[in-house]
C-alpha cells in the first residue's frame, strides 16, 4: 500500500524548509515563549471542559462504588450544589480556553506572518543579486508569483494551517494522557486503529502531494504566460496575436482546472476514508467502554469524559487530513521559494575583493571569451584596449555581442575566458557596487519607475540635488517638457 502517511511524507521538504527559515523564527523567541503559555492553558481548559459533564451524570447515576478516578470533594456536595458548580465551572473552563486560544491564535499569527515577510524580502533582494544570466534563462511571471502568491500561500498555510495542526497535536498528546490515566486498556483499542489509518491514507497522501506539486507549477507557467503577454501587448496588437495569445493561455487555464479537480477529489476520498475509520474506532471504545461501566470498571461520567476526548483525539488527524492538498500544495511553493533563495549568483564579490578605488577608465579585453551555453560560444578570444578619455563604436549586426561585450565592463556577465582590466587591474578584484557606481550607463531601453520624474533621473545618483537632476535634464533635452507638466520634476510617471 505505499509508506506510512506523516508529515514529512505530505511536506517532503518539511526539514530543509526548517532550517532554512529557522534563524526567522529565532528572533521571534519572546513572542513564541508568550503563544507557547497561552497555547499551553488553552490545552489545560480543553482537557478540563469535559469533566463538569462527568460530575453530573455520576450524582444522576447514583454512583458510589467504582474502580475509576473520583474526586472526594465533589462527593460531599448536596445535588443543588455539585449543580451550580458544574455549570459554572463549563462558564469557567469555556472562557479561559477562549481567552489562551484567542492570544496563542494572534501570537502564532504574528509570528507566521513576520516570519514570511522578512522571507519575502530576502527573496526579493536575492533576485536583484541574481545575475543577468539567470534572469535570461526565467520567466518574469514565474518569479513574480514566487514572490507574491508562492510566499503569500506559504503565509495563509502557516497562520490557518499548521499553527492549528501544531495545537492540536499538542492537545492530542495531553488527551491521550489523561485517557491513559482514565482507563488504560480502552486508550489501546482506540490506538488500535492507528495502523488503519497509516496504511488506508498512505497511497492517497502521495497523489495529493504529486498532484499538487504540479498544479503549483501550472500555476507558474500560467503567470508567466500572462506576464510575457502584457509585457509585449504593443507586439500583439500590431501582428494581431491576441486571440492566439488567448488561447494558449485558455489552454493553460483548462490544464490547471483539470489538475485542480482532480486534487479535490483525492482530498474528498481522504477525508470520508479517514471520517469511516475515526467511526471505526469510536464504536469500538464505545463498545468496550459501555461493557466496562455495566461492569463498575469506569462510571458512565467516565465513558463520557473518555468519548469526549477521543473526538478531541482525532481532530488533528481530521485537520491534517482536510488541510493535505493545502500543505502539500506549500510544501510546493517553499521549494520554490528556496529554490531562488539557495542559488548563487553567477556574478557575485570574490573573497577578498575591495573597493574600487577612483578609476581613470582605461580598459582592456585580454583575451574575452563568453558562452551563454555550455559548448556555444558567443564571443572568442577578444582582445582590445580603450585608453581613458578615448571613444569607440562597437559596429555589427545584430546579435553579435556587442551589447555582452560592452556588460561585462560592469560585470553583468563575467568572461568565461580570459580577464577584463580596467587601469591595468582585474575588475574581479574589487567589490561590484564599488565598480558600478563609477560607471554611467544610457541603456538600449528606456525604463521608468512608478515615481516622480525627479525620482527617476536621480536613481543612477543617490542623493543627487536638484541643480544636478536639472543640468542631467537639460543635456538630454527634457528639461523644457518637464517644466511643462502640472508638478513638473515631482509628476508621477
Amino acid at each position: 500500500m505505499g509508506r506510512p502517511l506523516s508529515l514529512r511524507d505530505s511536506l517532503p521538504g518539511l526539514g530543509r524548509l526548517a532550517r532554512r527559515f529557522w534563524p526567522y523564527v529565532r528572533r521571534e523567541r519572546a513572542l513564541i515563549t508568550v503563544s507557547m503559555f497561552a497555547l499551553y492553558a488553552e490545552i489545560g481548559m480543553r482537557l478540563l471542559e469535559p469533566w463538569p459533564l462527568k460530575w453530573v451524570l455520576d450524582r444522576i447515576a447514583a454512583v458510589t462504588r467504582h474502580r475509576g478516578p473520583r474526586l472526594p470533594v465533589l462527593d460531599a456536595l448536596d445535588p443543588a450544589t455539585l449543580l451550580a458548580v458544574s455549570a459554572l465551572a463549563v462558564i469557567v473552563f469555556a472562557g479561559l480556553r477562549a481567552l489562551a486560544a484567542y492570544y496563542n491564535t494572534v501570537g502564532f499569527a504574528l509570528i507566521g506572518n513576520r516570519v514570511l515577510t522578512a522571507v519575502r524580502n530576502e527573496l526579493y533582494g536575492q533576485l536583484q543579486r541574481l545575475s543577468l544570466s539567470f534572469h535570461n534563462r526565467a520567466r518574469s511571471g514565474d518569479l513574480l508569483l514566487r514572490v507574491t502568491g508562492d510566499v503569500g500561500f506559504l503565509q495563509d498555510v502557516a497562520v490557518t494551517g499548521l499553527l492549528p495542526l501544531l495545537a492540536n497535536a499538542l492537545t492530542l498528546v495531553g488527551m491521550a494522557a489523561v485517557m491513559l490515566w482514565l482507563n488504560a486498556p480502552l486508550t489501546l483499542i482506540a490506538l488500535a486503529t492507528g495502523p488503519l489509518f497509516w496504511v488506508s491514507t498512505a497511497r492517497l497522501s502521495r497523489r495529493i502531494r504529486e498532484t499538487a506539486r504540479r498544479q503549483r507549477q501550472q500555476e507558474g507557467a500560467m503567470a508567466a504566460t500572462a506576464a510575457e503577454s502584457i509585457g509585449a501587448v504593443k507586439v500583439i496588437h500590431a501582428l494581431s496575436l491576441e486571440g492566439t495569445f488567448a488561447q494558449a493561455f485558455t489552454g493553460q487555464s483548462r490544464k490547471n482546472l483539470a489538475t485542480g479537480v482532480r486534487a479535490t477529489r483525492l482530498s474528498a476520498a481522504l477525508e470520508r476514508t479517514v471520517d469511516l475509520l475515526i467511526a471505526i474506532a469510536t464504536a469500538a471504545v464505545l463498545w468496550f467502554g459501555a461493557r466496562s461501566a455495566l461492569r463498575g470498571a469506569m462510571t458512565p461520567g467516565d465513558l463520557v469524559v473518555f468519548l469526549a476526548y477521543l473526538k478531541n483525539a482525532f481532530r488533528p488527524v481530521r485537520d491534517f487530513v482536510k488541510y493535505t492538498g493545502r500543505l502539500a500544495k506549500a510544501s510546493a511553493a517553499g521549494e520554490r521559494v528556496l529554490d531562488l533563495l539557495d542559488r548563487t549568483p553567477d556574478v557575485r564579490d570574490l573573497p577578498g575583493a575591495v573597493p574600487a578605488p577612483a578609476l581613470r577608465g582605461a580598459v582592456r579585453f585580454d583575451g574575452v571569451g563568453f558562452c551563454y551555453e555550455p559548448g556555444q560560444p558567443a564571443l572568442e578570444a577578444i582582445d582590445c584596449e580603450v585608453e581613458a578619455g578615448q571613444h569607440v563604436a562597437l559596429v555589427g549586426p545584430s546579435g553579435s555581442g556587442k551589447s555582452t561585450f560592452v556588460s561585462f565592463i560592469l560585470r553583468l556577465y563575467d568572461p568565461t575566458a580570459g580577464r577584463v582590466l580596467i587601469d591595468g587591474r582585474d575588475i574581479r578584484e574589487y567589490t561590484l557596487a564599488s565598480l558600478r557606481a563609477q560607471a554611467s550607463v544610457v541603456l538600449q531601453d528606456s525604463l521608468l519607475f512608478a515615481a516622480t520624474i525627479q525620482d527617476n533621473i536621480a536613481y543612477g545618483a543617490p542623493g543627487a540635488s536638484r541643480e544636478a537632476i536639472e543640468a542631467a535634464a537639460r543635456l538630454a533635452n527634457a528639461h523644457a517638457f518637464v517644466e511643462a507638466l502640472p508638478q513638473g520634476y515631482d509628476t508621477i510617471v
